[in-house]
């Protein structure tokens, strides 16, 4: 079992603290992703289990072996790096098989196993060239080659996909996720891409400032945050915001516009309340009569219309699947599905529960 623990775990430089006992239970076989915002301290989190930071405070664990005192090469790790990493004047086989040879590994095994990883990878015609004869996609392959030839325990991917272009990106996306599940080994992923972890991970880790916001499933995560910034970072378009007080079984805005509550919410003692409003794009609906709303924006992306409307003194998104033909300044009215807005605190954050 190749699970990771992270416990506790504290990181300083000097007397600055960018990361704040951070718990996370990676179980056996998992991909996970670490996402947030730059600077939240993700990919610090994943240098601290490649050993390439040190840990200031806590324990990482891996397989149930504690690591912290154990050098990089020694915790049967592989990292793919943002930049590829990749050795110039080396060809694709000899950078595939650098470690092996490090290592003084056979050289029938070297052969065996880069041969493999070639065929899984589709580099096989390119073995014999140098990086600067490949495209990125193929310079990706080969990085993600070099770590799979050798076998290990965890894999750790460092943003592997932001120097490609948008189109590639998501075939590379989709070619990482087969693999991970082809050959079932624990991955720890960061990107700051909310798209790439929704749609690669069994698990989410989401992190503000050094402190992890929220852990699960991505749609639990997308159907139940856990705080305002959490629903406001996954999604995209991202979720829409209300101020406004409870009152009526109903949330007011300063309008005096009223925004439907939850079944569940409407029939708690919450009048008086002032709370943050939060519906999604997809859950707003543009109807004959409803909540009227000023036309800012028609953006129409192909599959969907995404209109920007004003009401209640904040900017809304509308996504729908029909063809909305609307100029800007064009009063429109619109629905919401009560039963899928979110109520949140407004000094906390915290989502109130239903």
């Amino acid at each position: 079992m190749t699970a990771v623990a992270i416990r506790g775990v504290r990181k300083l430089f000097g007397q600055i603290e960018v990361l704040h006992s951070v718990d996370v239970e990676i179980d056996d076989g998992d991909f996970v992703i670490l996402v947030g915002p730059s600077g939240c301290g993700k990919t610090t989190l994943l240098r601290m289990i490649a050993g390439l930071e040190d840990v200031s405070h806590g324990e990482i664990l891996i397989g149930g072996r504690r690591v912290n005192d154990i050098a990089p090469k020694a915790r049967d790790v592989a990292m793919v790096f943002q930049n590829y990493a990749l050795y110039p004047h080396m060809t694709v086989r000899q950078n595939m098989s650098f470690a092996l040879r490090l290592a003084r590994t056979a050289r029938v095994e070297i052969d065996k196993r880069v041969e493999r990883a070639a065929e899984i990878l589709g580099l096989g015609q390119l073995l014999d060239r140098s990086p600067r004869q490949l495209s990125g996609g193929q310079r990706q392959r080969v990085a993600m080659g070099r770590a799979l030839v050798r076998n290990p325990q965890v894999f750790l991917f460092d943003e592997p996909l932001s120097n490609l272009d948008a189109k590639l990106r998501v075939q590379m996306r989709a070619e990482i996720k087969e693999l991970q599940q082809r050959l079932k080994t624990t991955t720890v992923y960061v990107t700051h891409d909310q798209i790439e972890a929704m749609t690669m991970a069994d698990k989410i880790v989401i992190m503000r400032n050094g402190y992890v916001e929220q852990t699960g499933a991505p749609l639990d995560l997308y159907d139940h945050p856990a705080n305002q910034f959490v629903a406001g970072f996954l999604g995209s378009p991202s979720m829409n915001f209300l101020d406004g007080e409870i009152a009526e079984g109903a949330m007011i805005a300063a309008d005096g516009l009223r925004w439907p509550l939850p079944e569940s919410f409407a029939a708690q003692p919450l009048s008086g309340r002032k709370v943050v409003y939060g519906i999604r794009p997809e859950h707003i609906t543009i109807t004959e009569a409803g909540i009227p709303a000023r036309v800012q924006l028609v953006e129409p992306t192909g599959s969907e219309t995404q209109v920007v409307l004003q009401a209640s003194g904040s900017t809304l998104i509308a996504a729908s699947r029909e063809r909305i033909i609307a100029q800007p300044g064009t009063i429109l009215h619109i629905m919401v599905d009560p039963a899928r807005a979110h109520l949140f605190d407004p000094e906390s954050g915290k989502r109130l529960a239903a």
